[in-house]
């Protein structure tokens, strides 16, 4: 295996590893909360926890072009630390978009 198909390799691990982490939190999270939700009906601990999930399960795809971003410079691939910046950048600026917006709307 050549360099740069090893560099490959262990960006799809870094990413890999990225989503499963977040898939497996996030589903912990919402599952807690639906349980929560139908042994205690009326209580208010299941809102936050399915909220948690949900923000995790978001996060997830976000900090996977972030860890991408980080292993694109360590690489000094600079166009693609570029490229993937941008993407992140335009994700943010969404994120706080709808922060702002959201009740102007």
């Amino acid at each position: 295996m050549n360099g740069h198909a090893a560099q490959d390799a262990k960006l799809e691990q870094i990413i890999r590893t990225i989503l499963k982490i977040g898939v497996a939190i996030s589903s912990a999270f919402l599952a807690l909360g639906l349980g929560w939700s139908l042994a205690a009906p009326g209580s208010a601990v299941a809102a936050p926890l399915m909220t948690v999930g949900l923000l995790v399960l978001m996060a997830t795809p976000i900090s996977r072009v972030a860890a991408s971003v980080v292993e694109y410079t360590a690489e000094r691939d600079w166009l693609f630390v570029l490229l993937t910046s941008i993407v992140l950048l335009e994700i943010v600026a969404g994120v706080i978009a709808a922060l702002v917006f959201h009740r102007r709307l």
